[in-house]
């Protein structure tokens, strides 16, 4: 059966970039929740000296809770090839703090959709800055997740395989046993495409996921689509929401993840609105865990 867990998305500045929140606070808050573990940010701020690492892994255990996800964005499709050498530094650094932090899943990304770059040099800059990382990766039993992301919050661009097509030929490019996909439905929309139809292209690669939901602000889906610009103009239009009450149908999703045989954890990314929708929300994703898995 799948094991929840839950992602501070409310506190990010908080806790990444003004300190007006100290993790012990967040895990506190967090444990309080129907849940098994929290999925790491690499990008926390007490995170940034290793000495804290077992301090904090600590106190999530001592709650009995695990931490088993780590969500980093590494930047693959720079075209200067030392900046793409550091971004792998930078990774290998990342895959270290989630064995550390006792965790078996490190996110990776494609990288930054510079409109220089054809379809063909990113999706291979990226497949091979992955599969550079993988033996490190392999020797700490972590397996690389990649994300259907939209963009990281440090971005000029958009993620360079935000698309279906083109994040499903950078999957294909890789087989191994230690990667895998970290589906999130919530991102197809951002990229104006359905979560269901990319789901069934890489169901079978499916090793985690990121449970959100997303409602309109304004407009259909069809505006969504028909908008020209890409994703800063479909961010406009969309915003989070309390897990079930928005766009995402969790009952096709959770019948083809139980289809393939899914058992890996979900991570929920939302309570943007405070800790009552979070807990509603885990509520909520718990509830059909129980529905489809028992």
């Amino acid at each position: 059966m799948p094991k929840l867990a839950v992602f501070p998305k409310a506190f990010m500045h908080a806790l990444c970039k003004d300190g007006t929140m100290k993790l012990e606070q967040w895990i506190g808050l967090a444990c309080e929740l129907d849940i098994d573990g929290l999925e790491w940010y690499a990008g926390f701020l007490e995170m940034q000296d290793p000495k804290n690492w077992k301090n904090f892994r600590q106190q999530v255990e001592d709650n009995g809770k695990h931490i088993p996800m780590m969500c980093c964005s590494p930047d693959f499709t720079h075209p200067d090839q030392s900046f793409r050498e550091k971004e792998i530094i930078k990774q290998k650094k990342w895959i270290e703090m989630t064995h550390a932090m006792g965790g078996k899943f490190c996110r990776v990304l494609s990288g930054q959709r510079r409109p220089e770059l054809s379809i063909e040099e990113g999706i291979k800059l990226a497949a091979d800055a992955i599969q550079s990382c993988l033996p490190f990766a392999e020797e700490r039993g972590i397996t690389l997740i990649i994300e259907n992301h939209y963009k990281d919050d440090f971005w000029l661009y958009p993620e360079f395989a935000q698309k279906m097509d083109v994040f499903c030929s950078l999957v294909d490019m890789i087989h191994h046993p230690n990667f895998g996909v970290n589906y999130d439905p919530s991102n197809a929309f951002l990229a104006g495409e359905e979560p269901l139809d990319l789901l069934y292209r890489v169901s079978k690669r499916v090793v985690t996921m990121h449970a959100s939901d997303r409602y309109l602000l304004e407009g259909t889906i069809e505006d969504l689509r028909k908008e020209e610009g890409g994703a800063a103009g479909y961010a406009k239009r969309l915003s989070h929401g309390e897990i079930g009450k928005g766009l995402n149908d969790y009952d096709a999703i959770f019948t083809e993840l139980k289809r393939v045989g899914f058992d890996g954890w979900i991570s929920i990314e939302d309570g943007v609105d405070g800790m009552d929708q979070l807990k509603r929300s885990v509520q909520f994703v718990r509830k059909k865990i129980e529905q489809y898995w028992k």
